[in-house]
């Protein structure tokens, strides 16, 4: 019993950290629909029942993203307080919530406006529809789907801190970004899901059983996460030897050693003491600088689409699919570091780094966006969906930075510090969109060959494509080399 693991390290006998990886695959792919039913829903049957325009959308989803970045710098230590069953129940259960609710703010509208609380979603839209004064209807619609954003942004933020936890607890540092890149896809697959489902939804059933039936699968996957998930440690279905290949770094070596440390309270980090290191700074810049950019994508492509190809959210499902599918390229971003580890020999940050420097350059290429759009439709979206693909693999990996160098204890905490800032900047983006977006369209602004809401689009395409490089050389010069923080 005191042989060293590094010594005992076997192929495990079970392999139940993937069925763990798959859950955290489903929950990321839900919590991205619950995301795109606006997105995909407000052009074509929201903003002409509420009188919406860019503006309007983009306060609502700026709005979202600033609750979210507050929500993920609590969500991430609430997390390490409840540890990670607890405080993914807790996340899932409240966003779907958020999702649903957003069905009956027609309904909430109509109270409101009328006084007539007590009809049915049609009866909401006729009654709705005869209201004079358009301006209350907008301050009054806008107000609710605000409330019923920030309920889901709260329940959110706690995906993210949970789910790189649960991948600490369960991988090796050397697999976890290809375990992150695995369930980090499930935002690609629930972008991809999403406008193959949602607008067809709301065309057949209305706006509102959109957001009644994604929402819906939130709780439905709540029931196998409480059936499934325990500690590697406590878990039956996990063998001692897949245990010890999970705790193969763990810095006390004997197999006895391991399963008394799982017994040991770990020392929490707190909000201050994070703040300290420059490993902290560094995850929060390469947060701030790009999360915004996937956001912005994810949030603005469909009004892109109708905006400028004047395609509604049914026509434009073949370019949305096909944009997200070309973003499954992202799981190349978990299989290289691993390369760079194991053939090239370097540590896992190091190699990381490298991987995310390959990656930063592919967003350059938003910058042809707008320009090839004049040729074909397809054109940007085989551009986004590159860039998508390369935000998805940095993604994976700056997560999977925090694992590197920060003790398992303080993993929520760190996700949630830099979460908040990726929100920030997505908050800046979004709203800052929707203003410019209004005032190129009012203007007729000209940039180049672009006139109106094109010149707009391609301000911001520009902004993305420099984001990704910016943000690697400040985290390099930051934390040029690996250095583990020790509690």
């Amino acid at each position: 019993m005191t042989e060293t693991i590094s010594n005992t390290i076997q192929k495990p006998k079970s392999r139940y950290r993937w069925t763990i990886c798959t859950l955290l695959f489903w929950a990321t792919t839900i919590n991205y629909m619950d995301r795109q039913v606006l997105s995909l829903t407000w052009k074509d049957f929201i903003a002409p029942e509420f009188h919406w325009n860019n503006n309007d959308y983009g306060t609502i989803t700026a709005i979202f993203s600033f609750v979210y970045a507050i929500a993920m710098l609590f969500a991430g230590r609430f997390v390490d307080k409840l540890d990670t069953k607890k405080g993914f129940t807790w996340a899932i259960a409240i966003w779907s919530l958020g999702a649903i609710l957003h069905a009956f703010c027609g309904i909430a509208t109509s109270g409101v406006l009328t006084g007539n609380w007590f009809v049915g979603f049609e009866g909401a839209k006729e009654i709705i529809a005869s209201v004079q004064d358009v301006s209350r209807v907008v301050s009054v619609s806008v107000t609710l789907f605000i409330f019923a954003r920030i309920i889901l942004g709260i329940g959110e933020a706690g995906n993210f801190p949970a789910a790189i936890k649960a991948t600490a607890e369960y991988f090796p540092k050397k697999d976890r970004a290809l375990a992150t890149s695995i369930f980090n896809a499930g935002a690609t697959v629930g972008a991809l899901a999403a406008p193959v489902s949602i607008p067809f939804i709301a065309k057949a059933w209305g706006w509102e059983m959109s957001f009644v039936i994604i929402g819906a699968l939130g709780f439905i996957w709540l029931g196998f996460w409480l059936f499934m998930y325990k500690k590697p440690h406590e878990h039956p279905k996990v063998h001692e030897t897949e245990l010890i290949y999970i705790q193969q770094d763990d810095h006390k070596t004997t197999v006895v050693d391991v399963v008394v440390e799982n017994q040991v309270q770990p020392q929490k980090l707190s909000f201050a003491q994070a703040f300290k290191y420059k490993q902290t700074w560094a995850f929060a810049v390469g947060k701030f600088m790009t999360d915004g950019v996937w956001w912005f994508f994810l949030f603005w492509t469909p009004a892109y689409l109708s905006s400028v190809y004047h395609l509604d959210s049914t026509q434009s499902a073949p370019q949305i699919f096909t944009l997200y599918a070309i973003t499954l390229l992202s799981i190349i971003g978990g299989w290289l570091p691993t390369y760079f580890v194991d053939k090239k020999g370097m540590n896992p940050y190091n190699g990381r780094m490298k991987a995310m420097l390959i990656f930063a350059f592919f967003p350059l290429l938003t910058l042809l966006a707008q320009p090839l759009g004049s040729y074909s439709v397809w054109m940007p979206v085989i551009i986004i969906g590159i860039a998508g693909a390369a935000h998805q693999a940095w993604s994976a990996n700056i997560f999977s930075t925090i694992g590197d160098m920060f003790p398992k204890s303080a993993i929520a905490t760190i996700t949630g510090i830099g979460g908040m800032a990726g929100g920030l900047g997505s908050f800046l983006i979004n709203k800052g969109s929707g203003e410019l977006f209004d005032y190129a369209e009012k203007t007729q602004m000209q940039l180049f060959s672009f006139k109106g809401i094109e010149s707009g689009y391609f301000i911001i395409f520009a902004v993305c494509a420099v984001s990704y490089l910016i943000g690697w050389a400040i985290m390099k010069a930051l934390v040029p080399k690996m250095k583990l923080v020790e509690l």
